[in-house]
């Protein structure tokens, strides 16, 4: 008895507490986790534009549009002092997440609840959507990354069997000469 008991009070408190963050969320209050650079919390629970490191943000999200890469921008972070929540540096996967966060052009969403313009936004809606259609367009180009050398070609020839990216490689033969070529 005391164990269904103890499971009920449990399940009751977890539909409590969900019921709780989502009239938190419909009334644009923070519930909560990593707060997005570029963000403070007032007294009301409510995320306020913070004014120190939010034209960073607008500048990263210039300098990817312009054709800066992810890892740029991290540098730029560094070399600016901004770091995390935490107090350590911006991450890779942090910039990556934060270009794709809706929540910069004033989308605010938690717990299935969705509120445009519920908080005020940092990045204007125009350069938020040129920044998702390469982030797109990058996420197809992988061999970025992978080479070496600058092959010039690489995102922009693509296989004429398959359609995907053809991406530049290289390898040595037996007598140790160096062959570029580019692969599907």
């Amino acid at each position: 008895v005391l164990e269904g008991y103890a499971e009920y009070y449990s399940e009751d408190l977890k539909e409590k507490v969900v019921r709780g963050l989502k009239v938190n969320a419909a009334k644009g209050k923070w519930n909560g986790g990593t707060l997005p650079i570029g963000y403070v919390v007032d007294e009301e629970q409510h995320l306020q534009i913070n004014e120190r490191t939010a034209p960073h943000v607008v500048e990263a999200f210039k300098q990817y549009d312009e054709g800066k890469t992810i890892t740029d921008i991290q540098g730029y972070f560094k070399e600016k002092g901004i770091t995390n929540t935490k107090g350590s540096a911006v991450s890779w996967a942090a910039v990556q997440h934060m270009l794709s966060n809706r929540r910069y052009i004033g989308e605010y969403a938690s717990q299935g609840v969705v509120i445009p313009d519920g908080i005020p936004a940092i990045v204007q809606l125009d350069l938020f959507e040129r920044v998702q259609e390469k982030l797109e367009k990058n996420k197809k180009a992988p061999a970025r990354a992978k080479a070496e050398e600058n092959y010039l070609l690489t995102t922009k020839i693509f296989c004429g069997y398959c359609g995907t990216s053809m991406n530049g490689e290289s390898g040595k033969s037996r007598n140790g000469s160096i062959h570029r070529y580019y692969k599907c």
